[in-house]
């Protein structure tokens, strides 16, 4: 994952910090039930934004950048069908 990647993910990160702050106060605060959930989607959502920017960065730098300059330097030497399996585990963890 490049920099401008990690600063990007790093930031959605602290909203959604900020928006599981938020929900801790109005669980505190006694808010009304649906106005809690409502929020709790909207945190949830953010992550799961979260995750598809972490598989895009990786299928971009590890399955698809595989052998090229784009690749991770972490990324393990694989062959086609491993790189195919690489994005089926990869797109199972997103959608769990």
């Amino acid at each position: 994952m490049d920099a401008e990647s990690r600063k990007a993910i790093d930031r959605r990160l602290a909203r959604v910090e900020g928006q599981v702050r938020g929900l801790r106060k109005m669980i505190e605060q006694g808010e009304y039930c649906c106005d809690i959930l409502t929020q709790l989607n909207a945190a949830r959502s953010a992550l799961d934004h979260v995750g598809a920017e972490i598989a895009t960065s990786h299928v971009r730098s590890c399955i698809v950048g595989h052998g090229c300059e784009t690749e991770h330097d972490k990324a393990k030497s694989m062959s086609q069908e491993e790189l195919f399996d690489e994005l089926k585990v990869t797109l199972s963890r997103l959608v769990r």
